[in-house]
């Protein structure tokens, strides 16, 4: 990982307000995957004056520029982590919402082979797994009876 999103952000010319500055220092401590309003919560207690519109905008900067990834759990709320992150997939708790990252070698080598045997170099890809705890019960849906 190395730099962090405000020296990636210079490093390609951006103009640095204070503002995203917070907003940068925000998601680069996050040990999770925030949504517009839950940085602008955290932004807005280290800066009372940032607004949720400029929390839009600097993350659609971030993002437009490479810095930011923006994940899409089918939750409704766009979700972002940094682009520059060492690889590793998602799963998702459908009761909690909580995001778990892993990285399993026996996937990430099947989906080698899978591509090769259909004529291809894996150059990337991104899994998702949407579950629910052993644990727990999962809710009986009303039509179900």
């Amino acid at each position: 990982m190395g730099k962090t999103i405000e020296q990636r952000c210079e490093a390609r010319g951006m103009r640095m307000t204070a503002p995203r500055r917070t907003i940068a220092r925000i998601l680069d401590g996050a040990d999770d995957h925030p949504d517009v309003e839950e940085i602008h919560a955290r932004a807005s207690a280290a800066d009372p004056g940032i607004s949720i519109a400029t929390v839009y905008r600097t993350v659609k900067l971030f993002e437009e520029s490479g810095i930011l990834d923006k994940l899409d759990f089918g939750d409704g709320r766009a979700r972002y982590e940094t682009a520059d992150r060492d690889h590793h997939d998602h799963l998702i708790d459908l009761e909690t919402g909580d995001v778990i990252e892993f990285v399993e070698p026996e996937i990430e080598a099947l989906q080698e082979r899978i591509a090769a045997k259909l004529g291809y170099r894996l150059k990337g890809h991104r899994l998702e797994l949407y579950g629910v705890p052993l644990d727990r019960p999962e809710k009986r849906r009303e039509d179900d009876g």
